[in-house]
């Protein structure tokens, strides 16, 4: 069985990777990233502090947009396409077909939220140039460049020659020269000295990103669980709406508890996502202790544990003939 889910894991990373749409909204997510430097510079606040909530939000859209077109694509269309037979038809279990499919969208989504989060700590790093005299971090901008540019040579290079899928190429490889570039500037300040590498970590961004990619692994169940029955286009639709609604939960429902039986069944049904997204703790200066950390995984871990037991048993009964 091990082996099974691993073989359906893999093959559904790869072919979410190599969906087109993926590429785009990583290229586009990155250049937003970016663009934040200049956005959050002509607010009448804390500048930095914008770019860090700016940040997290294009973060949170980037993957919450991964995951609905990644699901939808390898699950939905699979199943119109009835190429899905040709799976279960074997001795493979509905269960494990479900879970390796999720595994697999979860990885592809974990990956670009990873290249982007390596940009965004790099802007952090570079911080907004409030002012005309505020130098540009050299470093920074030398070292994700050189990055991008050969991760994208190296992809039409391999395309080119060896045949290679451009689109899953591009974003691993993309993610691998981040990740390096991230790890050069750590070590390296703005005057091209050398630091300690813990010089520019802020453990409460840590933890910050941990949690919002939480959050996006239970939206990415909930577009495997709507993929089981609906298409495309209602699954993307279900998937932001379901976001949408946990980031208001508290409002919409929390506050009614003890008055509605539907407003205390929606609050419980409906995933809070607030619980995920801590932008607001970071730009108010409120701690984020490991503890807090510990509660939001565990919530994180038994309401993944219900929506993947809603997609197996929304699967188990759907007719494929």
């Amino acid at each position: 069985m091990l082996g099974q889910l691993y073989t359906i894991t893999r093959n559904t990373f790869l072919e979410s990777l190599r969906q087109p749409i993926v590429l785009v909204i990583t290229i586009v997510g990155s250049v937003l990233i970016w663009l934040n430097l200049s956005i959050a510079a002509y607010t009448f606040d804390d500048d930095n502090k914008i770019l860090i909530d700016c940040g997290l939000g294009t973060l949170a859209l980037a993957g919450l947009l991964v995951a609905g077109f990644c699901a939808t694509g390898v699950l939905s269309a699979e199943i119109e396409n009835r190429t899905v037979l040709t799976v279960v038809s074997k001795p493979v279990s509905r269960v494990v077909f479900v879970l390796g499919k999720f595994l697999g969208v979860a990885l592809a989504v974990t990956l670009v939220y990873w290249l982007l989060s390596m940009e965004f700590l790099m802007t952090v790093r570079h911080r907004v140039m409030s002012t005309a005299s505020d130098p540009f971090d050299e470093p920074v901008i030398l070292f994700s460049s050189l990055a991008g540019l050969i991760a994208l040579i190296v992809a039409s290079w391999g395309n080119y020659f060896f045949q290679w899928v451009f689109t899953s190429r591009a974003v691993v490889l993309l993610a691998i020269g981040q990740t390096l570039a991230l790890g050069l500037v750590l070590v390296i300040d703005k005057q091209w000295q050398f630091q300690s590498p813990l010089t520019d970590i802020d453990p409460q961004l840590m933890i910050a990103l941990v949690l919002v990619l939480e959050g996006l692994m239970i939206l990415s169940a909930v577009g495997i669980t709507a993929s089981t029955r609906l298409g495309q286009v209602m699954t993307l639709v279900i998937l932001v709406g379901v976001g949408a609604l946990g980031l208001v939960s508290e409002v919409m429902f929390g506050r009614f508890l003890q008055e509605s039986i539907l407003a205390r069944f929606c609050y419980w049904v409906v995933p809070n996502i607030q619980y995920f997204w801590l932008a607001d703790a970071l730009t108010q200066g409120h701690p984020i202790t490991v503890g807090h950390m510990l509660w939001v995984s565990g919530y994180a871990a038994l309401f993944l544990l219900a929506v993947l037991s809603l997609a197996v048993a929304l699967f188990q009964t759907r007719e494929l003939g």
